[in-house]
């Protein structure tokens, strides 16, 4: 069975994946100071490519659209994602419980990842309008892959052994599937919620960009056709920020789902 991390062990792990981020951090300074380096020696024309101080100053000059703009992205994306998520639970545990489903529905699950979302979006305008249901469907098609195979590949990875003990013990396959298949899937499931959260946020970005009254998307698409390509970069950033924080926030989760598996040192 698992065990739960201490207190400090987590902090430990928490202080260690933020150390971890350093590097990162680093570059990417590099590289924001080399892009307004490079726009400020060069001379090149702001409606081409806007120093990051211009993007910067003047995305706060518009930080009431944007945020407007971005609570929209973010609504569509947790309601599109919502659906996935409990698509992909259901779909998962149904396969799990019956080998016929898996056969039937794994490869048609493949198979839906072969459409490309910039593809399929126009298509659900065309066909479901403007409202939100086809922003929906966009981000449920693009999220829920990971996630249920996540999943399904968690169930299918628990402890034989447990379960064998558990069935002779008189354990039913529900009883099985509570006490060991479902703990066993949570890491994993996790790590492709990470995956997923992310994917909703562009899913999401690209509905909005085909067809929208409001959102990141539209905004981008409005400011690009006015060459604002600085507005166009602040929003590309607020995209990246939204993303970031979604993703930041699934170790939350972790953390009060499944505190076993949210430290480096308790996962397999």
């Amino acid at each position: 069975m698992p065990t739960l991390p201490s207190e400090k062990t987590w902090r430990r792990g928490t202080a260690g994946r933020l150390h971890a981020l350093l590097p990162a951090a680093t570059v990417a300074v590099l590289m924001v100071a080399g892009w307004e380096w490079y726009v400020r020696t060069t001379g090149i024309r702001p409606q081409v490519l806007p120093p990051p101080s211009r993007v910067l100053t003047q995305g706060w000059a518009h930080r009431a659209d944007l945020a407007g703009h971005a609570a929209a992205t973010l609504q569509v994306t947790l309601a599109g994602f919502a659906v996935s998520l409990a698509v992909s639970w259901i779909l998962a545990v149904a396969v799990d419980f019956s080998g016929w489903l898996r056969r039937a529905f794994v490869p048609l699950f493949v198979v839906s990842q072969t459409l490309p979302i910039i593809a399929i979006a126009p298509l659900m305008i065309i066909w479901f309008g403007f409202g939100l249901l086809p922003k929906i469907l966009v981000i449920a098609l693009a999220t829920f892959f990971p996630m249920t195979i996540g999943l399904i590949e968690g169930f299918a990875a628990a402890d034989r052994e447990a379960g064998a003990l558990l069935r002779s013990m008189g354990a039913s396959r529900r009883q099985e599937f509570r006490y060991v298949r479902l703990p066993s899937a949570l890491p994993r499931f996790f790590t492709s919620l990470r995956i997923g959260i992310t994917y909703a946020v562009v899913g999401a970005v690209f509905a909005e960009y085909v067809g929208a009254t409001s959102g990141l998307g539209i905004y981008m698409a409005t400011q690009k056709n006015s060459f604002r390509t600085d507005l166009v970069l602040a929003a590309v950033a607020v995209t990246a920020a939204v993303s970031l924080l979604l993703y930041l926030l699934t170790y939350a989760a972790e953390r009060l789902v499944a505190p076993w598996a949210s430290t480096p040192e308790t996962r397999p």
